[in-house]
């Protein structure tokens, strides 16, 4: 399985390292897995696209899996994943619908 990144994604992840130094190390073992073809996390309901979050933890805060990361990916074809956006949960709320057919839409251009 490739896995392609949004720049939204390489944009919140280069924003993120400079808050939460162990990041990368949080995320690889997820980017491996998907590599591997597993699906990971829960399906978004209600959109368009088959889009999945996954919670990963922070080792970097110690509130567990809740107050972690989310990292949001779909599907582009049985071949080709594409990492759409990650984002701490301690500081952002959900992301909406909206947001994330305008990120896909910038990625397909």
């Amino acid at each position: 399985m490739k896995i392609l990144y949004s720049s939204e994604f390489k944009r919140n992840l280069r924003r993120l390292v400079k808050k939460y130094r162990h990041i990368r190390s949080d995320v690889e073992p997820i980017i491996k897995q998907l590599q591997l073809g597993e699906i990971l996390g829960d399906q978004i309901p209600r959109v368009k696209y088959i889009l999945y979050k996954v919670r990963i933890r922070n080792s970097d805060v110690q509130r567990g899996k809740s107050a972690g990361y989310r990292l949001i990916y779909c599907f582009r074809d049985s071949e080709q994943i594409v990492l759409i956006t990650i984002y701490s949960k301690f500081g952002q709320n959900d992301i909406n619908a909206t947001q994330i057919y305008h990120i896909l839409e910038e990625f397909d251009e």
